[in-house]
C-alpha cells in the first residue's frame, strides 16, 4: 500500500496528512508534554512542521503508514497515529501516536491505535504490532492496555526521548489473532 487512505474509527477519522495541518502540528509538537515523550525530529518552526507533515503524507517507501487523527464530525486535528518500521518479511510493525493536549483523557489515543492496528492486520502482511513507551510515561501504558496490547517486558536504556534522556521502555505487542473488542464501536 503506497497511497494514503482514510480509516473511519467511530467518532474519529484517521485521514491522510495535509499541508494545511502544519500549524496544528507545530503547536502539538512544541507542547512540553508531547515533546518530552516523543522525538519529533526537532520540530520548532512552521517550516519544520511542513517537512514533518510531508514526510508522513508520503507512503511510497512502504515503511510507514501515517494518519492525522481527526474528529469525524468537525475535522478538528486531535493527534497522530502511524504504523512504522513495517517489516513485510517478518510481518512486524510498530505503532506510534500522540494527541493534542485537549484530546487527552478522552479515549482518542486508544481508539486511534486500535483502528490503525486493525487496518494494518487487514491490509499489510503484518501479524504483530509492537508499542513501546518510556517506563515513566504510564499514560501510554494505559493506551496500550485499552487498545488490546499485552505487556511483554522491559527494554533497558533503549531510546533517547525528546528531553535528551535515554530511558528504559516497556514493550507491548498485539497479534492479529488476539481477541480484542473493536474500540470504534464503543461510545
Amino acid at each position: 500500500m503506497t497511497e494514503p487512505v482514510e480509516v473511519p474509527a467511530g467518532p474519529l477519522l484517521l485521514r491522510p496528512w495535509r499541508a494545511g495541518d502544519a500549524p496544528a502540528v507545530l503547536a502539538a509538537l512544541t507542547d512540553p508534554a508531547t515533546r518530552v515523550w516523543s522525538n519529533p525530529g526537532r520540530v520548532a518552526t512552521l517550516d519544520d512542521a511542513r517537512w514533518w507533515v510531508a514526510r508522513r503524507a508520503d507512503w511510497s517507501g512502504g515503511g510507514i503508514a501515517a494518519w492525522a487523527v481527526a474528529d469525524a464530525g468537525t475535522g478538528e486535528l486531535l493527534g497522530s497515529v502511524n504504523l512504522h518500521s513495517i517489516d513485510r518479511d517478518q510481518g512486524d510493525a510498530e505503532v506510534g501516536y500522540w494527541t493534542v493536549p485537549a484530546a487527552r483523557g478522552r479515549g482518542v489515543a486508544p481508539r486511534a491505535v486500535d483502528a490503525a492496528v486493525r487496518w494494518g492486520f487487514a491490509e499489510l502482511p503484518v501479524d504483530r504490532v509492537e508499542l513501546v513507551h518510556a517506563v515513566e510515561n504510564p499514560g501510554s501504558g494505559r493506551v496500550a492496555e485499552k487498545a488490546g496490547f499485552t505487556l511483554e517486558g522491559r527494554l533497558r536504556r533503549s531510546y533517547r526521548y525528546g528531553d535528551g534522556v535515554k530511558r528504559d521502555e516497556l514493550l507491548w505487542a498485539r497479534l492479529a489473532g488476539d481477541d480484542v473488542p473493536d474500540l470504534s464501536t464503543r461510545s
